[in-house]
């Protein structure tokens, strides 16, 4: 029996994980393995699922979740001689990553036979200006979208988002889209009704020039942050930061991890599990375009955290 593939894409921040997070927590009864693939040195995205930081973690609803380490191709196959198959396969790609390429690989006759690629899915934010859609790398990941997902509605407001699903329309996408608040999107939309059939042909579109656009900053300590002087730290960052994400205890706090994002300008705050024994308090992944920000630079505004703690 075939295990269909959904891959899941879209822009730095969007709310892909959101997506992912939804459908591993309302799998009513489906066999979902999600595959992360973190553009970052510590897979930060991986413990937001699943709340572990194993390559593999396996859910009490029957669902597994992994991080994605090496070739896809080879994290598939592995995948499908597990016991029991999954019955569906969720990929979340890497918020700069052009879906066309990993559409070819998907394509792959052996791949294609035993997990057709079934739907590819577009996270797009809402709140975004409609001149994003003018970056090469947000129009191809519309190209290859079967369904477009707008998220943050609640932040958006009527407003913003019929400008941006104006501008989705000006691209001429075949794509249907449909609103994604909190994450949601129906199931029957996403995964097929029936497994055993053909998988249908693909064409991802041209091969783009490959562009090293952002670079990735990580920072660790094993000491608790103070929050207010966290919040300066982002203050100063936030101009130059594409994305942030990560996982800390505060002074104001013991005991306790904070799960922290920052994406579009925006901050959020939420309480996470009691920290895990052998792994640094605080762990923070800063993506930035490249030359934004330097090491020394970060280190130096971040240490300041740890030291007013």
């Amino acid at each position: 029996m075939p295990v269909p593939i959904l891959l899941v894409t879209g822009f730095l921040g969007a709310g892909k994980t959101t997506v992912v997070n939804h459908l591993l927590a309302h799998a009513e009864g489906r066999r979902i393995a999600a595959v992360v693939n973190d553009f970052g040195a510590i897979n930060i995205d991986a413990e937001l699922i699943a709340g572990a930081s194993d390559g593999v973690v396996s859910l009490a609803n029957g669902c597994i979740c992994c991080s994605l380490e090496g070739d896809l191709l080879r994290t598939l196959s592995t995948l499908l001689r597990r016991d029991p198959k999954p019955e569906y396969i969720v990929i979340e790609t890497s918020g700069v990553a052009d879906p066309a390429d990993i559409v070819r690989n998907l394509m792959d006759p052996v791949i294609l036979r035993e997990a057709p690629l079934e739907t590819v899915l577009c996270v797009m934010d809402a709140t975004a200006p409609p001149a994003a859609l003018e970056d090469a790398l947000h129009r191809s990941q519309l190209r290859v979208a079967d369904i477009v997902a707008l998220s943050k509605l609640d932040l958006a407001g009527e407003g913003a988002s019929a400008r941006i699903r104006e501008a989705i329309r000006a691209q001429r996408v075949p794509a249907v889209v449909v609103d994604a608040s909190h994450g949601e999107i129906s199931a029957a939309l996403l995964f097929p009704a029936n497994v055993d059939r053909a998988p249908a042909s693909r064409q991802p579109g041209p091969r783009r020039p490959t562009e090293e656009r952002f670079e990735t900053l990580s920072w660790t300590s094993d000491r608790p942050l103070s929050l207010p002087h966290l919040q300066q730290a982002i203050n100063r960052l936030a101009p130059r930061l594409a994305r942030a994400k990560g996982l800390f205890e505060t002074v104001e706090q013991p005991g306790r991890m904070m799960v922290f994002q920052f994406a579009a300008g925006r901050a959020t705050l939420a309480p996470g599990d009691a920290p895990a024994p052998g792994v640094p308090r605080s762990r923070i992944v800063f993506i930035a375009e490249l030359g934004m920000l330097s090491k020394a630079e970060l280190d130096g505004i971040m240490e300041a955290c740890v030291a007013a703690a």
